[in-house]
């Protein structure tokens, strides 16, 4: 699992080891047994050629990761908020890091049996869904994900079809990615709970959701 020392990837490892659906779970982090950096594809290389040397099939393929804001950017109120660098930073987090790891990654699912490989989305990042604006990095950058997680299921159902390729939106959680906004009125939902309620989906996902935008109670979202 990529993210694994995050808020939500921390209470996803545990939520997975408590599962008892996997005989290992593996968290990979810049710093674990198997260094992994968004932002360096070798790093993401070598930590798949790390996985594939367990010789224990890849069952599950976790993303936990994502930007919204740091010491010096911030979600954007208005265009006029609007700079490249953020931007830049957004999707190379929000897009183009999964999109390495599903290059990286589905390769080693098996060919046949059920795998998933799953990544966290979110709600903003639904086109038709958007009716408040702003967050334009953070919503176009999870858009992007959700077009390139989508293009990917078609790639994998002609060689793997009982692969199942999703987004995920945890749902809005307790983590230091959610924390500055909670004075604004939003439910924060414990790390655990949503780590549980995350499994709970993946456990019950089919071939026919292969390519869906899904929200942490197993429906579907807009896109």
């Amino acid at each position: 699992m990529a993210g694994a020392d995050g808020g939500i990837g921390t209470a996803m490892v545990a939520a997975l080891d408590e599962s008892g659906m996997f005989t290992r779970v593996l968290g990979l982090t810049r710093g674990g047994e198997a260094p992994l950096d968004l932002n360096d594809e070798r790093s993401i290389a070598a930590a798949a050629r790390q996985v594939a040397e367990t010789g224990l099939p890849l069952r599950l393929m976790f993303a936990a990761t994502g930007f919204l804001h740091d010491g010096e950017m911030q979600p954007e109120r208005s265009l006029r908020d609007v700079s490249p660098a953020h931007m830049a930073k957004a999707f190379a987090v929000n897009a183009i890091g999964p999109a390495l790891l599903l290059k990286h990654f589905l390769p080693l699912l098996p060919r046949t049996s059920k795998a998933v490989f799953a990544v966290l989305s979110a709600k903003v990042g639904s086109i038709g869904d958007n009716r408040l604006g702003g967050w334009h990095s953070y919503r176009a950058s999870k858009a992007a994900l959700n077009q390139i997680v989508r293009t990917a299921s078609i790639e994998l159902a002609r060689t793997r079809p009982d692969a199942i390729c999703v987004a995920l939106h945890p749902g809005t959680v307790d983590t230091p990615l959610s924390a500055p906004f909670a004075k604004r009125g939003l439910a924060l939902r414990a790390p655990d709970d949503a780590a549980r309620q995350i499994v709970g989906v993946i456990a019950g996902l089919t071939p026919r959701n292969n390519g869906a935008f899904l929200g942490y109670r197993g429906s579907e979202l807009p896109w």
